[in-house]
């Protein structure tokens, strides 16, 4: 019998309670190499308190947390950037006084250059001159998210769906082996939601970062994702295929029994 690879992310029988409410009920999920991984539920499902816990932010009450077979349920989240772990947020983080290039510079730097970053921090426009490398992985990043025109820009004032990219570039540009993704295509249009699509495949596909992906939009999770997991009130309900997931009794009540909506373009 074939042995099935160690998955890159692994959280088992996470747990979760503040103080009378369990947030999180005993719930697993796993993140293979290479593979888009799509996390569902119902608003107060539980989808934000179990990224909390993989990233780090949040102890959980029991279960573990593992990256590549090893224990990481008490480490920071440095910890875990370092060990190649990245995360985007519901709302953008980012410096605004910087621009959308120095955004993806600064996130190649925590990867590849990490006593640079402090200097350039502090001196802002001052960034220390670019190796070739570099130059070369943050044009590429650039141009795969349509950025090229506003790449000079400080981010401040951009809208809300090109922040949103300019957050998934510079977490891209740190190389990480898995990515864990918050609302990613919030203020995207559809174009735009259809073009990020195809370019998170093909940045899994090339360089094999695992994606964890929580969504409200339900039809992008069931086209991109390998796998799907379903949440409501803390408990997983449904594991599987998309096409598996959007059969489910349980995941259609837990929608209100409304049928759940056709992939575009499903694989």
């Amino acid at each position: 019998m074939t042995q099935e690879p160690q998955p890159r992310l692994e959280a088992h029988d996470i747990t979760v309670r503040f103080g009378g409410l369990v947030a999180l009920d005993s719930v697993s999920i796993d993140v293979p190499a290479g593979a888009i991984v799509g996390l569902l539920g119902p608003n107060g499902a539980g989808k934000s308190t179990l990224f909390a816990v993989l990233s780090g932010l949040l102890r959980p009450t029991a279960g573990t947390v593992r990256m590549d077979g090893e224990d990481f349920t008490s480490a920071t989240p440095q910890a875990r950037a370092r060990r190649g772990l990245a995360r985007t947020f519901q709302h953008p983080e980012l410096f605004a006084s910087l621009t959308v290039r120095e955004h993806v510079v600064l996130g190649h730097r925590m990867r590849n250059g990490r006593r640079r970053i402090w200097t350039d921090l502090v001196n802002g426009r001052s960034f220390r001159r670019p190796s070739s490398t570099e130059t070369d992985q943050v044009d590429d990043l650039i141009a795969r998210f349509g950025l090229g025109a506003i790449q000079h820009q400080p981010v401040l004032g951009l809208p809300l769906g090109s922040s949103r990219l300019v957050e998934v570039a510079r977490a891209l540009a740190t190389e990480p082996r898995v990515l864990l993704m918050d609302e990613p295509s919030s203020g995207l249009d559809s174009r735009e939601t259809l073009d990020f699509c195809e370019t998170l495949r093909t940045v899994v596909d090339e360089h094999g970062v695992s994606l964890l992906l929580v969504e409200h939009d339900v039809p992008l999770v069931l086209r991109m994702a390998d796998r799907v997991h379903v949440l409501d009130f803390g408990v997983k309900i449904a594991e599987g295929t998309a096409a598996e997931v959007r059969e489910n009794a349980l995941v259609r009540a837990a929608y209100l029994g409304e049928e759940m909506p056709a992939t575009v373009g499903e694989k």
